[in-house]
């Protein structure tokens, strides 16, 4: 819609302490986040409550409401705290300027190195909540859906290099399970090198596409 030409137009003075306010809000809200995220990790069963939240954080119980309607909200919170920690980092890894196989080796380098306890802990805290809360289930499908696509993407650089006759998305899928199989072999056992692994599937599938 066009503005309209009525001339200048005076500006609403802004209210003192308003920026004050908000960003101790966000403060909060961060703080609860990150106590939900300290919960989490260590307790997965009935103990991860608003109440148990606001208590960790140092909050009354009302203030986690206003910021958080109830448990789940602040699981989701946790959900999308959490990836530029997983996530993101391969987003980047895969989209920033080189060949298939450059984009391949930062991708293997960066998956190669260990997950953190906290994050580990974390991931299998929001599973076990996906079990029982389809919001958290939900959540966590729309996450893996952008996990997995990195790995799509991946593999159309290499569609692209190869004049697009190959279809990127399964041997993107398969890498994705991969990577998650040995996440979850390399809990039990640390021994599990998880680099070598890597990189030989990856190469093997392209060079076999």
């Amino acid at each position: 819609m066009a503005a309209s030409a009525k001339g200048p137009q005076k500006l609403s003075p802004a209210r003192p302490g308003r920026s004050r306010v908000s960003a101790k809000g966000e403060q909060t809200r961060a703080r609860l986040i990150s106590a939900a995220r300290t919960l989490l990790a260590g307790e997965m069963g009935e103990r991860f409550t608003t109440r148990n939240v606001a208590a960790l954080c140092g909050v009354s119980h009302g203030m986690c409401h206003y910021h958080f309607q109830d448990r789940t909200d602040l699981i989701l919170a946790v959900v999308e705290d959490i990836r530029p920690e997983w996530i993101s980092p391969l987003e980047v890894a895969v989209a920033a300027p080189g060949t298939f196989g450059e984009r391949a080796e930062r991708v293997v380098d960066l998956l190669g190195q260990p997950e953190s306890t906290d994050l580990a802990h974390l991931h299998s805290a929001l599973h076990w909540h996906a079990l029982n809360d389809d919001r958290v289930r939900e959540a966590l499908e729309a996450e893996y859906r952008r996990w997995r696509a990195a790995f799509v993407d991946l593999f159309q650089a290499l569609a692209d290099e190869r004049g697009g006759h190959l279809d990127p998305r399964p041997l993107g899928e398969a890498v994705a399970a991969a990577v998650d199989g040995l996440a979850a072999a390399e809990s039990l056992d640390a021994g599990i090198d998880t680099g070598p692994v890597l990189r030989t599937l990856v190469f093997t599938l392209a060079a076999g596409a």
